[in-house]
């Protein structure tokens, strides 16, 4: 008896499933060798539009909410936190500007994986802009240009401005340095002097060690002007 052969239906279906599948290997490939360049693409789109909301009235609204500053609980800038943090609000409550090795920022209320995925994360419940010391952390990564990563390049006698919306706070880099991860005294207020302390909290080059410590101390304050708030946009 002649073997029966299978229909012409039967072999297009095949070669239909081994497309698909031939395709979505193909995809998930892709994802894996682009994995790191989707994260920072869509860090730096979720930065920039946070920092272009920021406003008076949303710094206003966003410091009343709680926030978390348990340092611990930081995970890793992975895919998924960054995805997560892409579908949660931005709780903006100021900018940061580092126009020397052109790091713009929104500054956010507290630790969360949302906000280190987003932007520079107030270390403590107190702080205030221009008062104490003014800690904020935020990861460092593989691209110059996310998040905390321009700190390698900030030298000593660099500008760092704040804004609360309110005020622009301009502070002179006075120090900088790589230092332990337990090393946290460096966000305590120190008597008698007005502070920024910028720390990274994950860092992505072997070149480096631990964390990178910036710090500098206050110069100026000036009313938040239309002029004066065009230092916190990037040419």
């Amino acid at each position: 008896m002649a073997k029966k052969q299978p229909s012409r239906a039967k072999k297009w279906a095949w070669r239909g499933a081994w497309r698909v599948l031939l395709t979505l290997g193909l995809l998930l490939g892709l994802a894996m060798v682009f994995n790191e360049q989707i994260k920072l693409f869509i860090v730096d789109y979720m930065s920039r539009t946070t920092l272009n909301g920021v406003n008076k009235k949303s710094v206003a609204k966003n410091n009343n909410k709680k926030a978390n500053y348990d340092f611990g609980a930081v995970d890793d800038l992975d895919l998924g936190a960054v995805g997560n943090a892409a579908m949660n609000t931005k709780d903006a409550i100021g900018m940061i500007a580092i126009p020397k090795v052109s790091l713009y920022l929104p500054i956010m209320k507290g630790l969360s994986n949302n906000n280190l995925s987003v932007g520079a994360a107030t270390m403590t419940a107190d702080q205030k802009m221009g008062e104490g010391n003014y800690a904020l952390a935020g990861h460092d990564t593989s691209s110059k240009g996310v998040l905390f990563s321009p700190l390698g390049y900030v030298k000593k006698g660099d500008s760092v401005y704040l804004t609360d919306m309110t005020k622009v706070y301009r502070y002179k880099v006075t120090d900088k340095r790589n230092i332990d991860q337990y090393e946290v005294q460096w966000v305590d207020p120190v008597k008698g002097q007005k502070l920024i302390t910028l720390i990274t909290c994950e860092v992505m080059t072997k070149t480096r060690a631990d964390r990178i410590m910036v710090r500098g101390e206050l110069v100026s304050v000036h009313k938040a002007t239309k002029a004066k708030l065009k230092v916190f946009k990037a040419n």
